[in-house]
């Protein structure tokens, strides 16, 4: 008796999916909380889409889209979990329609975005790896080399959200003058930022730092038409999504000096799942490898050592505090 009772109790476990490599604090968790955890992170759509009938939950990054089939398919689905902040590969809508709640973790990961930012910033204003390779290779320039204050300058910051915030936490000491525009949010003014207009910040800004998500309205927003209405020259910084800003248009803002450098940790041309560039570069990406005013890193602004657990903590959280 005893037995069968137990055999029962397994077979009422929620199921959840988990289609990605995440920090094993995700499977302790919802396994300790009477959730039955199947981890198959090199399974492909295909493979998927056979067996998503049978979960209650998925926790994803973004490895696959969950796309209106994928989700038509998921007939017991309750919840999707992203582990990471941009919610791009989900159908939200339609998960909205079919009941299905969507969560994701940016809080998890927006101290390590907002020091990368100012570690960036740092480095494209005081040359910090021109002159370190430079260095390497035996020449010893100085006057070539000569960086640029933050003090004094006025630093905009376009998405104050999670990240947004922490990048203007994280600039206080420096006697910079903080702006912040978010088109959804108002009444956010604190200490560390003033809440402005668009309009005033191309207007006054010597530093703009992207904070915002991947959508349709902010698909290649950073063009040549946004780029022209900065009434000085600007230093660019993107940690948010490397489709916000047209490469192109981009590259000929430098080359006219409209734009003094670029700190990109985003591309472009990166691939769906943020882990590749795609094939076949153009010769933009290029003219960015060769140019000495830009800094790349491969999307890795939020992920340190300490944004891995909190990520998967604050997801956690989340889909057990929703029960």
């Amino acid at each position: 008796m005893s037995e069968d009772l137990g055999w029962n109790m397994a077979e009422q476990r929620k199921k959840v999916l988990i289609i990605d490599k995440v920090h094993p604090v995700i499977t302790e968790e919802l396994t300790a909380h009477g959730y039955a955890c199947d981890c198959f992170p090199d399974y492909g759509r295909d493979d998927l889409l056979r067996i998503i009938d049978q979960y209650e939950g998925i926790i994803i990054r973004s490895k696959i889209r969950i796309d209106r089939d994928f989700l038509t398919k998921a007939t017991g689905l309750q919840f999707i979990g992203r582990v990471g902040s941009g919610l791009e590969n989900i159908d939200v809508a339609y998960a909205a329609e079919k009941g299905i709640k969507c969560y994701n973790s940016p809080e998890g990961n927006r101290d390590a975005v907002g020091e990368h930012a100012l570690g960036m910033l740092l480095a494209l204003m005081d040359h910090l790896v021109r002159a370190d390779r430079e260095v390497r290779a035996g020449r010893w320039i100085r006057e070539g080399n000569r960086g640029t204050e933050i003090m004094g300058k006025t630093i905009g910051i376009i998405g104050y959200g999670n990240t947004g915030s922490a990048f203007a936490r994280r600039l206080q000491g420096f006697g910079a003058n903080v702006l912040s525009y978010d088109k959804y949010r108002t009444g956010y003014s604190d200490g560390n930022t003033r809440e402005t207009t668009l309009e005033e910040l191309v207007d006054s800004a010597d530093i703009l730092s992207l904070h915002v998500p991947l959508t349709d309205e902010t698909t290649c927003m950073v063009d040549a038409a946004f780029l022209a209405r900065f009434k000085k020259p600007i230093r660019l910084i993107n940690t948010s999504r490397g489709k916000v800003v047209r490469t192109a248009d981009l590259v000929q803002a430098l080359k006219t000096e409209k734009v003094l450098g670029a700190a990109l940790d985003v591309l472009e041309y990166e691939d769906s799942t943020f882990e590749a560039l795609a094939q076949d570069l153009p010769d933009d990406f290029r003219y960015l490898l060769e140019a000495d005013n830009v800094l790349l890193t491969p999307h890795i602004a939020g992920w340190t050592e300490e944004s891995n657990i909190k990520l998967a903590r604050v997801l956690v959280e989340k889909i057990l505090g929703s029960e």
